[in-house]
């Protein structure tokens, strides 16, 4: 962002570079956004005033990381470069000022020495067009080409880089006094520079410009591993003060139709807090700040960043136009794209309207340009797909299962509680004719959803790490046709997946090993005892072994399938955790070497928590209310994530509830879920846990 009142960088020549003229991205016409056509504002790393500064020395200086810039050889520098035909005023070299580190892509013809003063330098070579490798440790000096007097030939210097250890860090540890902390600067390559925004600890979202090879002529970009190695520092207004965060991106997911990328980063920045994205677009004349690490009037790649107050133009579907505030104090330059533009809400505090896109970059260092209008892509209305780029990303996540008259709806807890919207299960892995029953487990990354159809039959698919969905399948085609199915649930241990099925007022067993290989469905009244006709049933997992609840009569039964296969008999849990009213809903799951249950008694208006502990031995149960509160629920849901137990709960007001219970025995508070893209009357709920 050019800002007049920005410190000095070393001097560089000010004529014209042209950064390209784009594609259109939108029509300009009936009042919409005047700057939706302007450049791309990624620092390509284009030498400002290239053609002035060649004309002036006699080097063609293409392009750098801003670390190597000229300067006259009369004043400070660190490299000097000795070629034959340069302008007689330089005396025959060109000289630089190099930073501790360093990169810039020259064309410097009949050169024929090089001389450091504290830096060490590469520079590569043509030699009668064959590339060489020049070391030249500090403080000495390298002839060749013509200076080699027993086979002088033409030589041309095509880079030059510096070889230190990194910048030298200034006193003092970084003060993000203005809470812009979640503002970073990205370093794509060699040469190419950008900014960007945290929204999550292992996200950031920026410019999708700024990763296209050329996003004047096609501004996409493929997703997964960036093209060249990248990195983001963020949490420090300079990025060579101490602390902060600085990570390598190892992920790209482009948005298909806007200027927007997400970029994970290989190590959370679990310190610094994300920016929240506004739910609405700004209005046409509302203030927003814009910061970034671009150019200034003065500074080709400033290591510090800037931000200042912007007026928000027309406004339209993909984005809004931005004008200074005080036009003569600031401008989006090259570099800027990928920035945030944000609302001030309090101190230190900020919502995220917009990520920088184009601008006409007038009065910023090496433009031609008058117009100093920009252009921010809009992010308000891609919330969706911010949070199902962050729940494709590793880590623990919450896979919540919620089914209506018909439909069954699939939705994500991400680790930061925020949720993803619902997707339509039948939508993405087939029709089945309606959903009566389902229950989740996850197995690593994937989801696998067992799920009762409106035709009677048990099906099963699975949500796969990369988000995609296989075709639901006949369970019974493999496993042995059940009749008069009511329930279905679901557990993993290990790879293998553990299905108990409520048909005939019977319970029976089935396990999908690791390759796929279904066994037959078997009656536990066989393997357990018989206990009379079962209404509901839950499932976990518990230090390797398969704990099952079964409700007879209003009334709970516990039976365990250990490790070889052998089943124990039911034993009565009223005996073992205490009398309640008649049960109507059960869930559990296992957290280390204890089995958590929780019931719903009472018609739904009574709920309760018992812990089978891994002795054995039983917590009595304990009521819900004082976490819950005064709900009917009609369903519930629990599983065991990251060491802790989630619970879920549909009530009878037709509401989704979500409530923890933590390692150390505390309880979080219990919030309603956002349901969108949920319709109809909530029905059952299952939940499982993925990394």
């Amino acid at each position: 962002m050019r800002i007049r009142r920005s410190l000095p960088a070393a001097t560089v020549l000010s004529a014209a570079v042209v950064l390209g003229t784009p594609l259109p991205a939108m029509s300009v016409a009936d009042g919409g956004p005047e700057n939706a056509t302007a450049p791309y504002a990624a620092e390509d790393g284009a030498y400002p005033n290239r053609a002035a500064a060649l004309a002036a020395t006699g080097a063609d200086l293409i392009a750098g990381d801003g670390n190597i810039i000229q300067t006259p050889c009369s004043g400070d520098h660190q490299i000097q470069v000795w070629a034959l035909n340069l302008p007689a005023a330089n005396d025959s070299k060109i000289c630089f000022k190099a930073a501790d580190t360093g990169y810039l892509k020259v064309s410097i013809p009949r050169a024929y020495r090089i001389r450091t003063f504290g830096r060490d330098i590469k520079a590569s070579v043509s030699i009668a067009n064959t590339t060489e490798q020049l070391n030249v440790p500090k403080d000495t000096s390298k002839g060749f080409g013509e200076a080699d007097p027993s086979d002088p030939k033409q030589a041309v210097v095509l880079d030059l880089r510096v070889t230190g250890t990194g910048s030298t860090t200034p006193p003092g540890v970084s003060a993000d006094v203005k809470g812009l902390g979640f503002n970073g600067k990205l370093l794509i390559g060699e040469t190419r520079r950008c900014s960007a925004a945290l929204v999550d600890a292992q996200w950031v979202i920026s410019a999708k410009s700024c990763f296209a090879d050329n996003p004047a002529e096609n501004n996409t970009v493929a997703a997964g591993a960036p093209k060249e190695k990248t990195t983001v520092v963020l949490g420090k207004p300079h990025i060579n003060l101490l602390g902060g965060h600085t990570s390598e991106i190892v992920q790209l997911v482009p948005h298909p139709d806007r200027d927007l990328v997400m970029a994970r980063l290989d190590k959370p920045a679990a310190d610094i807090a994300p920016v929240p994205l506004a739910a609405a677009a700004p209005a046409t004349g509302q203030q927003l700040t814009v910061a970034g690490f671009g150019r200034t009037t003065s500074e080709w790649v400033p290591g510090t960043r800037h931000e200042a107050a912007f007026t928000t133009g027309a406004v339209a579907a993909s984005g809004f136009d931005l004008t200074a505030k005080t036009p003569a104090d600031a401008t989006v330059c090259a570099g800027d794209a990928g920035g945030p533009a944000l609302r001030q809400d309090d101190v230190n505090k900020y919502t995220l309207f917009g990520i920088t896109s184009r601008s006409w970059q007038g009065d910023c260092l090496g433009a031609n340009e008058t117009r100093s209008g920009a252009f921010a892509t809009r992010v308000d209305d891609v919330v969706p797909w911010v949070l199902q780029t962050r729940a494709l990303a590793p880590g623990w996540k919450t896979e919540t299962l919620v089914q209506t008259s018909s439909s069954l709806y699939q939705g994500i807890r991400l680790a930061d509680g925020s949720w993803t919207g619902f997707t339509d299960v039948q939508a993405k892995a087939g029709d089945i004719k309606g959903v009566r029953s389902a229950a989740a487990a996850g197995i690593n990354a994937d989801t696998h959803v067992v799920a009762l159809g409106g035709d009677g039959i048990i099906h099963h698919t699975h949500r796969k790490a990369d988000g995609s969905w296989s075709s639901f399948g006949d369970v019974g085609s493999v496993a042995g046709v059940l009749g008069n199915v009511t329930q279905v649930s679901a557990v993993s241990i290990g790879n293998d997946l553990h299905v108990v099925a409520v048909a005939d007022g019977k319970i029976f067993h089935t396990l999908r090993n690791s390759t796929g290989h279904w066994s037959r469905f078997g009656d536990l009244s066989g393997a357990a005892g018989p206990i009379g006709t079962v209404t509901a049933a839950a499932t976990a997992s518990v230090g390797g072994e398969l704990q099952v609840i079964a409700v007879n009569n209003g009334k709970a039964f516990h039976t365990v399938r250990n490790t070889a296969g052998q089943w124990s008999a039911w034993g009565n849990v009223a005996q073992a955790a205490g009398t309640t009213g008649p049960i109507t809903a059960v869930s559990m799951a296992g957290t280390g070497g204890d089995a958590q249950i929780v019931i719903a008694t009472d018609n739904g208006t009574r709920q309760y928590h018992a812990i089978r502990k891994a002795d054995r031995t039983w917590d009595s149960f304990g009521d819900l209310k004082g976490y819950l509160g005064s709900v009917t629920v009609k369903s519930l849901g629990a599983a065991s994530v990251d060491g802790a137990l989630q619970l879920t709960a549909t009530t009878a007001d037709n509401k989704l509830l979500h409530v923890i219970r933590r390692a150390d025995r505390t309880w979080s508070p219990t919030t309603p879920v956002d349901l969108q893209g949920v319709t109809g009357s909530l029905g059952s709920t299952a939940l499982t846990g993925t990394l």
